[in-house]
């Protein structure tokens, strides 16, 4: 599988390290990220400067580890070449963007998938989606793994416990794109952007990120998961090898317009 990736910072660069290491099991099929002085110790033939040119490189997969905007400018043009994994699962809340790569795989024959990150639990989710009556999902974080900037929200106020969201999906996804990305692949794997139950905790006393997923059925079933993990920035430290197992599940997974991976 030839890997397109878009966004060499952290997470790509991890991305392009696990490649080379594959044994030839996977190869790079191109490196794109907004400064290119980032890329001053790449091998000039895997750069990319123009993300319209995608499909030149004939990737197999195009992973974004960027930022949200680049589904809703380059997804459908990477689906009509390639499979498509965006990191920045928060573009998906958006129904028009989603419908539109939706549309752009079924028409094309190749997949939007969706990365499990932190989410515990996602296959069991998926499995029954559609016969849960209410999901709830909780985030808790210290601040300092928080990104407010499009919040609105003073996080000087906070000095204890603070719930600083609590509602559906949809919004959330807004006020913290960078934060809960997981949130919007439990909705989109269960009751949907607008009924999957959203809670955002800031608490300065963790030294953990801790997410929490409670799911009822009609039957008065429950399913309930918590995973506790270090957090580095706004990622919890499993993020790395939580997106390597998600590309190696999408050279095996099953062919459809979305998927969970």
């Amino acid at each position: 599988m030839r890997i397109g990736i878009v966004g060499y910072g952290y997470i790509g660069r991890f991305i392009a390290e696990r490649i080379a290491e594959s044994g030839g099991r996977f190869e790079t099929a191109f490196v794109h990220n907004r400064s290119a002085a980032a890329l001053a110790d790449l091998d000039p033939a895997l750069r990319l400067d123009d993300l319209e040119q995608a499909g030149t490189r004939d990737p197999g997969l195009i992973v974004e580890c960027a930022h949200p905007s680049i589904s809703a400018r380059y997804g459908e043009a990477f689906l009509k070449c390639a499979d498509y994994m965006p990191l920045s699962v928060t573009a998906l809340a958006d129904d028009a963007v989603r419908e539109r790569l939706e549309a752009a795989a079924a028409a094309h024959g190749t997949r939007l998938l969706v990365p499990a990150g932190a989410l515990s639990g996602g296959d069991d989710l998926l499995m029954r989606r559609g016969r849960w009556r209410r999901v709830r999902i909780t985030f808790r974080k210290h601040p300092d793994n928080l990104d407010f900037s499009e919040s609105g929200f003073d996080s000087a106020s906070i000095d204890g416990e603070t719930v600083i969201y609590e509602g559906p999906v949809r919004g959330v996804a807004k006020l913290y794109p960078r934060n809960v990305n997981t949130m919007v692949t439990c909705a989109l794997v269960s009751t949907g952007l607008d009924a999957c139950e959203a809670r955002l905790i800031a608490d300065p006393a963790l030294d953990v990120a801790v997410a929490e997923v409670e799911a009822w059925d009609a039957s008065g079933g429950l399913l309930r998961t918590e995973k506790r993990q270090p957090a580095v920035g706004v990622s919890g430290t499993e993020m790395l090898t939580s997106t390597w197992y998600s590309i190696l599940r999408a050279a095996n997974a099953p062919r459809g317009p979305i998927e969970l991976v």
